[in-house]
């Protein structure tokens, strides 16, 4: 289970200098985007199971394994709530942003 990293990436001056693919392999971001976030997914980790069904359905790929339970990098998540709808456990819940 990986989290993501930001890679450092010089913007094209010219439309020569822009990849005729994909700038990175996945799991790669340019910058941290979780400045409009509204809501945050906060684990209560009594109530974790370990399941990691939250990790396969999150679609930013901010969840990651902690000491057989998981955490979120907030630096990368966009608050959308699927990680909350998707446990089973109910262990996940969306708590305001400050």
């Amino acid at each position: 289970m990986s989290r993501p990293v930001v890679r450092p990436y010089k913007k094209p001056v010219h439309i020569k200098e822009y990849p005729k693919g994909t700038c990175f392999t996945a799991g790669y971001l340019v910058t941290e985007n979780a400045d409009w976030r509204t809501e945050k997914p906060v684990i209560n980790n009594e109530s974790c199971n370990g399941c990691f069904y939250c990790y396969l359905c999150c679609p930013e790929g901010v969840i990651f394994k902690k000491e057989n339970k998981v955490d979120i990098d907030y630096k990368f998540c966009k608050g959308c709530g699927i990680c909350a709808k998707a446990c089973k456990a109910k262990a996940i819940t969306m708590n305001r942003e400050e």
